[in-house]
């Protein structure tokens, strides 16, 4: 009797799902990773090619909403990492920055950015930090570095300090870190040769190779630099996790290009002509006048359009 039931049973639930009167799918839910991922992809056209990586849902600053990373990669180099905030019931989901009108609108960034270590110019108190990310071997960023050397130091001389950090695209500029280990072994053993080094790599991009390029930097500090210390470090490898870090910070920031500066963290993303890079300077050391050195890093130089890219 008992197995007749239930066969009996079994048998309705067949015919539930033969007859579709089976209950309907759950809605998709932007809290489910894999939910999550399908939609991405396919609202942004991102091709198989590129790693997705969604991280666990968790509380956000704003009531009701939960905060989901999503990270993509292309395996090498270049990664970024976009933020949603999802409704618990996962919905409806936003992409954006939270600002706490209480801080700096730039607060997030100058967390990242700041620090020592990094090879500078300039006074340390000065009311404008600009930092560079850039890439020896970046054709952009000879031009960027041309502009600042040519213009920063003879017209603030007081007021600015540069601060270099390395960026090199490794995979499309095969000697770019190696030259950027260099660099930081320079600068550990003489911190003003080290701009000297910096204006002379640029110079010398088109005849540089990663054959060459020891052996021409030794050539051109021979005598400047204790040149036994300096070969030592660059066989070594001694700079290279400064270098890594720098890379990682970069990442973390979410420079995708070089050269990305930051003016006292307003983001300028490319080669600026001087006359806009000075109006950004400008703009900074009257802000700083009147409200104080900002504790953190700023926006983009972009026209306030929505969903502008």
């Amino acid at each position: 009797m008992r197995k007749a039931v239930l066969a009996g049973l079994a048998w309705a639930g067949l015919a539930t799902v033969a007859f579709g009167q089976q209950t309907k799918p759950a809605t998709p839910s932007a809290l489910d990773k894999a939910s999550l991922e399908a939609y991405l992809r396919h609202q942004f056209l991102i091709p198989a090619t590129v790693q997705f990586s969604v991280e666990e849902a968790k509380p956000s600053e704003i009531p009701g909403m939960m905060l989901m990373g999503v990270n993509l990669s292309d395996g090498g180099q270049m990664k970024q990492r976009v933020e949603f905030y999802v409704s618990k019931d996962g919905r409806k989901m936003i992409q954006g920055k939270v600002f706490d009108i209480a801080e700096s609108p730039f607060a997030s960034d100058l967390k990242l950015l700041g620090g020592g270590g990094h090879p500078s110019l300039g006074p340390a108190n000065a009311a404008v930090d600009l930092e560079i990310f850039s890439d020896f071997q970046c054709q952009y960023c000879r031009e960027a570095a041309k502009t600042i050397r040519a213009n920063v130091e003879k017209e603030y001389a007081d007021k600015v300090r540069i601060v270099f950090r390395d960026f090199p695209l490794e995979q499309i500029h095969p000697w770019a870190k190696p030259a950027a280990i260099a660099g930081r072994c320079v600068n550990k053993l003489d911190a003003a040769m080290f701009w000297q080094y910096h204006d002379w790599v640029f110079e010398q991009q088109a005849n540089l190779s990663v054959e060459n390029l020891k052996q021409k930097t030794l050539e051109f500090l021979n005598g400047k630099v204790d040149t036994l210390q300096l070969t030592q470090c660059i066989d070594a490898k001694a700079t290279a996790k400064e270098v890594e870090q720098s890379m990682a910070t970069a990442r973390e920031l979410q420079v995708a290009s070089t050269p990305t500066l930051f003016v006292n963290g307003r983001r300028v993303v490319g080669n600026a002509s001087w006359p806009d890079l000075k109006r950004v300077v400008d703009y900074e050391i009257g802000y700083a006048a009147k409200h104080g050195k900002p504790g953190e890093p700023c926006c983009e130089v972009k026209l306030p359009i929505p969903g502008a890219k």
